[in-house]
């Protein structure tokens, strides 16, 4: 990779940021119960940043997380060198040393975002884990961009705590979609985690059957066994009990918004004794679903 040895100091075609007044986050954000702990300082988008250079040997106070859409870069945090190309996005924890670059031949579009807060640490080691380094990817990235233009729109319009107020939550959305797995990782290969989603999609249209640990193992192509324990892992309950929560779920539906009898509910949801059924709910909803009809909101 060609480094950037040249550092653009007049910014770079088509950029846009903004920085939000540290006098502003501290009257209406960092006092604000809702907003402080997880906030924006700054956020901006550099479209092909031919020699963009960046190096803080202490470290920012923020969080920095920057998200590559085209082009290629790097990063070096602490001792730790990654390469980023598309796809890939980077978060720097606060007060760590960080070199970061655009590769000059090839230089990256990043959208990038600078955030505070005592949640952000949490974050970041959420991050961490997930992908096990501080580079991570994301195959489809069209809603983390469209959820970027939305808060920078807000941001864009000036300091108005409903601005204000809009961004940060939107935030714990954005971040999520950088926390939150998907069905491939950077390598190509499947992403067990996510089995439990197709898994989960499965059972929740099959609630109306009896459903085996066999037929849903086999739904994503693994021995019942080790979908087990991959399951319980990532959800904390083995596949028969989630699936049994979905059918309680459903009778909810059924109680709030029919006039179905607990024996019919039962019927529907592919259980014939409605004791059975009146048992499972009731550990599930920690009442009888009589109570729960009477309680209806």
């Amino acid at each position: 990779m060609a480094i950037a040895t040249l550092q653009k100091k007049e910014g770079f075609q088509g950029q846009k940021a903004v920085v939000i007044p540290r006098r502003v986050l501290a009257n209406q954000v960092v006092n604000n119960g809702v907003t402080n702990q997880l906030y924006i300082t700054d956020i901006g988008h550099y479209p092909r940043a031919r020699y963009h250079y960046r190096e803080r040997a202490h470290g920012a106070d923020q969080v920095i997380l920057a998200h590559c859409v085209e082009g290629r870069g790097e990063v070096i945090i602490g001792d730790t060198r990654y390469v980023i190309e598309p796809g890939h996005f980077f978060v720097i924890p606060a007060k760590t040393g960080h070199t970061y670059f655009a590769d000059a031949n090839d230089p990256w579009t990043i959208y990038w975002v600078h955030f505070k807060g005592p949640s952000s640490g949490q974050i970041v080691s959420l991050i961490h884990k997930q992908f096990k380094a501080y580079k991570g990817f994301i195959k489809h990235s069209e809603k983390t961009i469209r959820l970027f233009n939305d808060i920078y729109s807000q941001l864009e319009r000036g300091y108005s705590s409903n601005y204000l107020l809009y961004a940060n939550l939107c935030l714990w959305h954005y971040l999520a979609t950088f926390i939150h797995s998907h069905p491939y990782d950077s390598d190509g290969e499947f992403d067990y985690k996510n089995i439990c989603d197709v898994a989960i999609e499965f059972m929740g249209k099959k609630t109306g059957q009896v459903l085996p640990l066999e037929k849903i193992a086999g739904a994503v192509n693994l021995s019942p066994s080790h979908f087990s324990f991959i399951f319980k892992k990532k959800t904390g309950f083995t596949p028969i009990e989630y699936f049994n929560h979905l059918k309680v779920q459903k009778a909810c539906q059924y109680l709030l918004f029919t006039g179905l009898r607990v024996k019919e509910i039962a019927f529907e949801l592919g259980i014939e004794d409605p004791y059975y059924f009146s048992r499972m709910f009731r550990k599930v909803m920690g009442m009888s679903p009589n109570e729960y009809r009477e309680k209806r909101i």
